[in-house]
Formats: C-alpha cells, sequence, structure tokens
C-alpha cells in the first residue's frame, strides 16, 4: 500500500488487547497522549498516530477530514484490526466524528475530546492558512500557550510549554496549512444524529477554541452522548488535567463498549461497578446527561447549481464577506445576488479546467485592468487562501503593469498591499 495512504502510529499495551485509537491535536504529536499511557494500556492495545507533517511523519498533506479518516482506516487494515473505540482531540475528534458518521461498523465507542461539530469560522482557519504560507508556523507557535493553556498551567509548567511551543514550530507548513483547510471545510452539525455509538464528550471549563457551549451541541445532537466538564483546563485537556482526563476514558471505553464476540480489536472487558452521574474524578470532572432533540431538517428547493455555488463563494471569499453581502440584499438586488452565486461560483469557479490559484491569477489581472478596485480587495484576500503567496500576487501585477498600464497597476498595488498586510499579520 503507498506510503500516502496510511499514518505514523506506534502501539502499546498487550498485542492480543481490544484496541484503543488515540487521536491528536492540530499542531501536536502522539506524545500528547503520553500521560494516558501507562494506565489505559493496562486494558487496551493503544494505538496513536500522528497527523501527516507532524512528529516527523511524512509530509503529504491530506485535504479533508475524510482524507485522515481514510489513511487512518487504512493503516488499521494493515495491523488487521477491524472494530476499535476512538479518542481523539480537535481535530482527532473530527476524525472521530467521521469515522463514526461514515464508517459505523468499525467503531465500538467514541471520546470527542476539545472538540466541536463546526471548529470556529471557515475564515479564521483560511486566515491562518495565509498567515503560515507568508510567515512560516513561528507565529502560530508563539501563540500556542494562550490558545492550549490556562495561564495558571502556563506558568507553572514552562516545560511543556515549550514542548508544545517546539512541536508546533517543527510541524511541515504545507501539511499545517492541509489541516486549517480540511477543518475550514469540516461541518457535521446536520448530521449529529446519524452517530450512534456510546459518546462521551469531554471539554475543558476553560477552553477558548472548542468552549463547553461546543461540547454541548455535540451532546444535544449525539443520541447517546454525555458530556464532561473538566475544571482547570482549557484546550489541550489531555496534557494540562491528565488525571481527569485518563479517568474518565477508562470508565467511558469500559462500560460503553458495544464489543459482543467481535472480530480483532473487539473483545470486551469487564465493566466497573456504576459510578454517580456527578463523578468525583481529581481533579474534577462533571458528567452530565443531555436529552435529544433533532430539528426536522428544512426542505431546500434551490438548484444544484446554487448550492455547489454558495460552498464554493464562501470557500473563496469567506463566509463573513459573503454573509455581508447576502444581508445586504433586498428585493430588487436579491435576484442578482442569487444570479452571480449560480453563474459565476456554480457554473463557472466549478470548472474543472483550471484549478483555484489558477483562477485567482485570472480574476485579478481582469479587476486591475479593468479598475474594479472594490472586488479586486476581496479578490486579494481570496487569492491568498487560493494559495498564492505575497510575492506571487506581486508578480501577478506587475505582469499587469506591462500590459495595462503603469497607473492601473500602481492603483491595484495600492489596493493589493493594503490587504495582503491585513491578512499575513501573525496571529497573537
Amino acid at each position: 500500500m503507498s506510503e500516502t495512504m496510511t499514518l505514523q502510529y506506534r502501539t502499546d499495551g498487550p498485542e492480543d488487547g481490544p484496541v484503543l485509537v488515540l487521536g491528536p491535536s492540530l499542531g501536536t504529536t502522539w506524545h500528547m497522549w503520553d500521560r494516558q499511557i501507562p494506565e489505559l494500556s493496562h486494558h487496551w492495545r493503544v494505538l496513536r498516530f500522528d497527523l501527516p507533517g507532524h512528529g516527523g511523519a511524512p509530509a503529504h498533506p491530506a485535504a479533508s477530514v475524510a482524507e485522515l479518516a481514510t489513511r487512518l482506516l487504512a493503516t488499521l487494515d494493515q495491523l488487521g484490526v477491524e472494530r476499535f473505540g476512538y479518542a481523539g482531540c480537535s481535530i482527532g475528534g473530527a476524525i472521530g466524528a467521521e469515522l463514526a458518521l461514515r464508517h459505523p461498523h468499525r467503531v465500538g465507542s467514541l471520546a470527542l475530546v476539545s472538540a466541536s461539530p463546526r471548529f470556529g469560522s471557515a475564515d479564521s482557519f483560511r486566515q491562518r492558512g495565509v498567515v503560515v504560507r507568508t510567515n512560516g508556523l513561528d507565529p502560530i507557535a508563539r501563540a500556542t500557550p494562550e490558545r492550549w493553556f490556562t495561564p495558571d498551567f502556563a506558568a507553572a509548567q514552562p516545560a511543556i510549554v515549550d514542548w508544545a511551543v517546539q512541536m508546533v514550530r517543527t510541524t511541515d507548513p504545507g501539511c499545517y496549512i492541509a489541516a486549517c483547510e480540511a477543518l475550514a471545510a469540516f461541518d457535521v452539525r446536520a448530521e449529529l444524529s446519524r452517530i450512534g455509538v456510546p459518546t462521551l464528550v469531554v471539554a475543558g471549563a476553560d477552553d477558548q477554541v472548542t468552549p463547553p457551549a461546543d461540547a454541548r451541541v455535540l451532546v444535544a445532537g449525539i443520541a447517546d452522548a454525555r458530556l464532561a466538564l473538566v475544571p482547570g483546563a482549557s484546550h489541550l485537556t489531555p496534557v494540562e488535567q491528565p488525571m481527569a482526563v485518563t479517568d474518565l476514558l477508562v470508565r467511558h471505553f469500559s462500560s460503553s463498549w458495544q464489543s459482543a464476540d467481535h472480530p480483532t480489536g473487539m473483545t470486551a472487558i469487564p465493566a466497573p461497578p456504576p459510578k454517580p452521574v456527578i463523578s468525583p474524578v481529581q481533579p474534577g470532572a462533571e458528567v452530565v446527561e443531555y436529552g435529544h432533540h433533532v430539528p426536522e431538517p428544512l426542505l431546500d428547493t434551490r438548484s444544484d447549481a446554487y448550492d455547489q455555488g454558495i460552498k464554493v463563494r464562501r470557500e473563496v471569499l469567506g463566509d463573513a464577506h459573503v454573509d455581508r453581502a447576502q444581508s445586504l440584499a433586498d428585493e430588487f438586488t436579491d435576484d442578482f445576488q442569487d444570479f452571480i452565486t449560480r453563474y459565476a461560483w456554480g457554473e463557472v469557479w466549478t470548472r474543472p479546467g483550471i484549478d483555484r490559484r489558477t483562477r485567482s491569477v485570472v480574476t485579478l489581472t481582469a479587476l486591475a485592468a479593468r479598475g474594479h478596485l472594490d472586488e479586486l480587495a476581496f479578490h486579494t484576500r481570496a487569492a491568498l487562501r487560493n494559495g498564492l503567496t505575497p510575492s506571487e500576487i506581486k508578480e501577478v501585477l506587475l505582469h499587469t503593469g506591462v500590459y495595462c498600464g503603469v497607473p492601473t497597476a500602481n492603483s491595484a498595488f495600492a489596493v493589493a498591499q493594503r490587504i495582503i498586510r491585513e491578512e499575513t499579520s501573525p496571529e497573537g
């Protein structure tokens, strides 16, 4: 099997034990689970994996969460593992949700840690990709402590903070950008009711990246789900509160694994005595049962061209721009907005003949040549998100100056320079 179709992994625990897979967060390696391994490996054959380009793994970017899930299944297939339990943090949780939705026969029990059915906004992840493409990973790495840890933990554990920064800094930038794009496109809010395996949702009470409100959306949408709120924890909950997370995982996978007489990797272990709903874990995690309510889906009678067009329009221009354009539409302009979405984005931008990078080059040139500077501004943002670097945009505008005139290029450079400065300013 091709190297690009599998993931770098390691295993701990008994070779004949039931398999428990642990998925990492973006920017981390399998070592983020080190503090859980001594206890989990007593009960399970624990398999940890690295994302592409993380932890020295081959730098073969994956375009989507679905592709990451496919590569993980290919890895498990090589090992002869059919059924398994799965716990994943952040993007690792997204992979777990994808597995439970698309391959439910493979997943016996699920834990989603610091996860969400939709991670922030697509715009924020695409802009992060622009920052990395322009400035490298150092700005992202330096901002890591405030995203991953509470201030008290960061102050008390400088060695762990330095370890976290170095993990991000040594990640392959192209693979990091691809993972950002995968998270930008990930949205399973409408599908949560189809997750049919027992699910534990773990949230750090102080997590600002995937706040407890996101965890409650998961629990409200998944029929057989429980919520555990871990005090004193931010986004990287397994690192910041290892004892609490370990205890929660052991009790969840011990008691909820759907496993009678399954093939390799799916042998049940005895369930522990029942525990109270409010769990006295150290240093404390509140487990709350939630009801399940799924609203009826709305009937969408728009055309396929519109559906595809609005998807591409949002991916290229960003949610904020599209939402603003649609909010300004009224009875007079609504048909024009519909026309743009269906024709420009649903019929032309979706054609397979050239890729989005090339379409951005053509669009920048045309807009500069015609002096459409407002449109040039938001298409400069789109070009950055489509993978053009500031240097490449500069070359496009230089070339435009030769064939369309210096005054034209001068105006275009002023607009593009402003947008590039805004979009490539490092986070934090």
